[in-house]
């Protein structure tokens, strides 16, 4: 078998394979011969017709085509591992079938031509000494306040109010129907005796401030506006008016804040200890916030240092990951994926995902070399140690442990990068930008209404967590 390589853009690799005249025949001998085990034909036993018959009701094409198939997929598989070739994903055939079958002849040579993705070569510049800016996360004391409010909000008891309207902060029950600027009922906007809360961003825009100030069984007109990432193409951005009746208004009576009410909403004896508590764990995540600044800034002047040429396998698994990622989070916030995830609407999530995974392999290349380049290995210690301490946090769980192992090694890894790079790296600590709206593309195109999870804060983390990495195990 003669192959010639050719290297192609996208980190691919052309092969073209010349297959001996032996082989095809061999190949087609023995296609035969399992079309003649195989097939029942009316007047022989089974296996015993003759070859000519066999091939007349066969067909040449089909016979030709399964030894295509045979040929082509066992000489590549040679190929790649004669030439050492890390091909990743499926080939792609480049030679057209239909002339291949065309001038196929059993014993006469077979050339064809296939692209396969290898593993991509990372070509990288400066990673040494690095000067960048990272945002400083400073330690919020209002984070207490507000916990605790949220602490109260979550023991409150709801009482009905009957003297007053509807105020934010309230919970309502409702009926409601939408329809469109058109006069069209909205599909899904219709809804008897829903208990929502007075706050923002619980709803389509403006239907909160349509329900606020109304007294109970009055009826209202409100017109709202669906968000621009609204999946049903035909409502989104677009104005609506929804007819909404109070039927009832309750508020909230919060319980004192006290060393009583401490014990119930935690494990501490007094106020006083709660708070701080509250006050180290927010100061810890302040300090760990900082640090992800300081990696996300060193990680970003990197990319600007690689040139990497992604094959396309690589970027549709890692889009594959990104969407399977947002439908669990989605599904844990109550959202209905399967309204979402659509054969119409995946082709724009998949589009929307991209950049965000391209990025991530571009990083996640960066990191694996910067490793090679500086020899740097987990400790067999250190990877026990992880690893017992997961196990024993998950031992009643069904945890593959092979891959549990891998995936808290890779953890450790990429840990252990990132601290080399903060050590080889000069970052300075600027104020924090005022904070800006920003949304996933995916949670995005999740509004919809009723809907009333709040939109996930923060950034995403730059490793897995410990505990992601047993659930990623336990799931495996």
């Amino acid at each position: 078998m003669k192959v010639t390589q050719e290297k192609l853009p996208a980190s691919q690799v052309a092969l073209e394979i010349e297959v001996e005249g032996e082989r095809s025949q061999k190949v087609y001998e023995r296609v035969v011969q399992e079309f003649m085990r195989s097939m029942n034909i009316p007047g022989f036993r089974k296996g015993k017709a003759p070859r000519h018959v066999i091939i007349q009701r066969v067909g040449s094409g089909r016979i030709s085509a399964a030894v295509l198939e045979e040929l082509i997929q066992d000489s590549l598989s040679q190929a790649i591992e004669e030439q050492e070739i890390q091909a990743i994903g499926n080939f792609q055939l480049k030679s057209e079938m239909e002339d291949l079958l065309q001038n196929f002849k059993p014993g006469a040579p077979l050339t064809f031509t296939a692209a396969v993705d290898v593993r991509p070569e990372v070509k990288l510049g400066t990673y040494k000494n690095l000067s960048v800016t990272a945002e400083r996360v400073d330690y919020d004391p209002s984070r207490v306040d507000k916990t605790l409010d949220e602490y109260r909000t979550q023991r409150s008891t709801l009482v009905p109010v009957e003297d007053r309207p509807a105020a934010m902060g309230d919970v309502a029950l409702v009926d409601f129907e939408g329809r469109t600027e058109d006069g069209e009922p909205i599909e899904g906007g219709k809804a008897e005796d829903f208990q929502i809360e007075l706050s923002e961003g619980r709803f389509v825009e403006g239907f909160i401030e349509g329900v606020v100030g109304m007294a109970i069984n009055e009826t209202r007109e409100v017109p709202v506006k669906f968000p621009e990432g609204y999946p049903e193409a035909k409502l989104a951005g677009k104005p609506a008016v929804f007819t909404i009746t109070l039927k009832d208004i309750k508020t909230r009576e919060l319980p004192e804040l006290n060393d009583e009410f401490a014990q119930d909403a935690s494990e501490h004896e007094t106020l006083a200890e709660l708070r701080a508590s509250l006050e180290q764990e927010y100061r810890d995540e302040a300090e760990q916030q900082t640090e992800a600044n300081k990696e996300r800034a060193i990680l970003e002047a990197l990319l600007k240092e690689v040139e990497v040429e992604l094959p396309e396998t690589l970027v549709r698994r890692e889009i594959d990951y990104l969407l399977n990622q947002s439908a669990m989070n989605l599904q844990q916030r109550g959202v209905d994926i399967n309204q979402l995830f659509t054969q119409q609407n995946l082709p724009m999530l998949r589009e929307r995902s991209r950049p965000e995974a391209i990025e991530r392999l571009q990083r996640t290349l960066v990191l694996a070399e910067i490793s090679k380049r500086e020899g740097l290995k987990v400790e067999p210690a250190a990877l026990e140690e992880r690893l017992g301490t997961l196990i024993e946090q998950y031992g009643d769980r069904d945890i593959d442990r092979n891959k549990l192992k891998e995936l808290v090694e890779d953890e450790l890894l990429t840990e252990q990068i990132l601290d080399w790079l903060k050590s080889n790296s000069t970052v300075e600590l600027v104020e924090p930008k005022p904070p800006e709206e920003a949304s996933d593309a995916v949670v995005d195109a999740a509004a919809e209404i009723g809907d009333t999870a709040e939109e996930a804060e923060g950034s995403e983390p730059i490793e897995t967590s410990a505990e992601e990495v047993a659930e990623e195990a336990a799931e495996a």
